[in-house]
């Protein structure tokens, strides 16, 4: 066989390969179909923890114009970040699912184990903060603002974390334990960063 000949051959062997890796890593991460649609865990879990993640995200540029504090203003930058693309992978996989994106069932009601919350003054579920707390975050500045944010945020990821572990713990699809799992891990993480920085502002 001529060098060329040998030449060509291999490429193409490697392009193969290359295509079937793409399409295996498309495979593992694209949501379910619409002819295999999510089970109530899925659905339950996608509409609420959209709901959750664009308050944190209404937190999040809140304390980026009431704050000049860098470290404060790259955490919200991060989530702003985070929650904005999870929640939009959240909402377009209810598209996929042909699933309603609002519902008249109460929330976190798709759990696999009673988590009675009483929603009130625009608090929805565990963790989201009041529209009285977000009134008054608004109306703050510099250090006090910022522990007001680190102080809610904390609370409302450790809302989301339980949310999240339910998921990741019942989720019908591969696609939604992986998210959900993912999501517990970075706000754990983002929980002891934040406690880090209250206690620099607190001490």
């Amino acid at each position: 066989m001529s060098s060329a000949r040998l030449s060509r051959t291999l490429i193409g062997g490697a392009l193969i390969t290359l295509l079937a890796a793409v399409a295996l890593t498309v495979t593992l991460l694209r949501p379910a179909q619409a002819d295999s649609p999510a089970g109530p865990v899925d659905s339950g879990f996608a509409r609420d923890m959209a709901v959750h993640h664009q308050q944190a995200v209404e937190m999040s540029f809140i304390i980026r114009d009431r704050t000049s504090d860098d470290d404060v203003r790259r955490l919200a930058y991060d989530i702003i970040n985070t929650q904005a693309n999870q929640r939009g992978m959240l909402l377009g996989w209810l598209d996929t699912w042909n699933e309603p994106k609002s519902s008249q069932a109460a929330p976190m009601s798709w759990m696999d184990h009673s988590m009675p919350y009483q929603p009130h003054d625009g608090s929805l579920m565990p963790g989201m903060a009041t529209n009285t707390q977000l009134d008054k975050l608004r109306s703050l500045s510099g250090k006090q603002a910022e522990v007001s944010y680190l102080t809610l945020m904390t609370a409302h990821h450790k809302g989301g974390i339980e949310m999240a572990e339910g998921a990741a713990r019942s989720g019908e699809t591969e696609q939604v334990r992986r998210l959900a799992q993912g999501m517990v891990n970075g706000q754990q993480a983002e929980i002891a960063l934040m406690a880090d920085m209250l206690k620099k502002r607190v001490d």
